[in-house]
C-alpha cells in the first residue's frame, strides 16, 4: 500500500518520512548484493554466470527481482561492458583483462524497490578507463550534493555535465535517472545534463535516481537489435554509477550506501 503521499504538478510523488525506512530496507539489500559481487567478476568470467549469483543472492534474501519479466527482460542485473552504455544482456561472453562493466540491480524488498549501479573492473585497470571511473563517479557525486530542497532537478543535471566536461569527457543525453519508491519508474525523469535553476523544484519526500552515463568520447548512443544493449556510437569506453535518493528538509539521504564501503571499485 502507499502510504500518506502527494502528487506535485509535475506528478513527482511526495513521500511520507517514514516512507525512507523501506526505501533504506530495499537500498541496504541491493547495496550489499553489489558488494557481494565483486570477488566474481574477474577475466575469464561470464557475465551470465554473474547474473546467475545474483539471482541466487536475491532469492536466498527472500527478495524479489524487479528486472526479471519487466517488459519482458529475463535477468536480475544488466551487465554492460566497456562501450556498452546500459542494459547490457547477461550470456556467454567471458571478460578479459581490463574489461571494466557497469553492474545494475533492482530488487523490491515489502513493496519497495532498491535501484543502485557501480563499476567494477577484470584484472588490471588501464590508466585511461581508471580516469573515466573516477570522473564518472565523482560526476555522480557532484549531482547528489545539488540535491536539497529549494534547487531544482536543472541544477543537479547541470552540476554533472560541467564537471564531466570540464573533463573532456561527455554525458550520454538519451538515458536518465528516475522516480521511484513503490513503482520502478516514476515521473521526474532525472537529466544527467542542463541549466541552474530549470526543471522542477525538489521538495522534501521526493525519490529518485541519479545514474549519470559518462563517454570517453561522443555522447551519441544507439540500441542493439536485442532492443535492450546501448552502446556508443563512436565505441568510445562508457562508464556509470547509480545511487537511489531521498530529498530530506536540510539535503538528501542515499538508500544505496555500500555497507562495505566498495561503491568504488578501487574501494578508496
Amino acid at each position: 500500500m502507499i502510504g500518506k503521499a502527494r502528487q506535485t504538478k509535475d506528478g513527482i510523488r511526495i513521500h511520507d518520512p517514514s516512507d525512507s525506512a523501506g526505501m533504506y530496507a530495499a537500498g541496504a539489500l541491493t547495496a550489499r548484493i553489489l558488494d557481494d559481487i565483486a570477488e566474481h567478476v574477474f577475466p575469464g568470467q561470464t557475465t551470465g554466470e554473474i547474473d546467475r549469483l545474483i539471482e541466487e543472492m536475491v532469492d536466498n534474501a527472500g527478495a524479489k527481482s524487479a528486472t526479471i519479466g519487466y517488459r519482458g527482460y529475463e535477468h536480475a542485473s544488466c551487465i554492460s561492458v566497456n562501450h556498452v552504455v546500459c542494459h547490457g544482456i547477461p550470456g556467454d561472453k567471458k571478460l578479459k583483462d581490463g574489461d571494466i562493466l557497469n553492474i545494475d540491480v533492482t530488487v523490491i524488498v515489502d513493496g519497495w524497490f532498491g535501484d543502485s549501479s557501480r563499476m567494477y573492473v577484470a584484472g588490471k585497470l588501464n590508466r585511461k578507463a581508471e580516469r573515466l571511473i573516477q570522473v564518472t563517479h565523482d560526476s555522480l557525486m557532484k549531482g547528489i550534493e545539488a540535491v536539497k530542497p529549494g534547487n531544482t532537478f536543472g541544477d543537479i543535471g547541470h552540476a554533472i555535465q560541467t564537471y564531466a566536461e570540464g573533463h573532456r569527457m561527455s554525458v550520454v543525453r538519451d538515458f536518465c535517472g528516475h522516480g521511484l519508491g513503490q513503482v520502478f519508474h516514476s515521473p521526474p525523469n532525472v537529466l544527467h545534463y542542463g541549466r541552474p535553476g530549470t526543471g522542477a523544484v525538489l521538495e522534501e519526500g521526493m525519490f529518485f535516481t541519479i545514474e549519470p552515463m559518462i563517454n570517453l568520447g561522443r555522447p551519441e548512443t544507439k540500441v542493439l537489435a536485442d532492443d535492450w544493449t546501448a552502446v556508443t556510437r563512436d565505441k568510445s569506453l562508457s562508464a556509470q554509477f547509480e545511487h537511489s535518493i531521498g530529498v530530506t528538509a536540510d539535503g538528501f539521504e542515499i538508500f544505496t550506501l555500500s555497507p562495505s564501503g566498495k561503491f568504488h571499485p578501487t574501494y578508496g
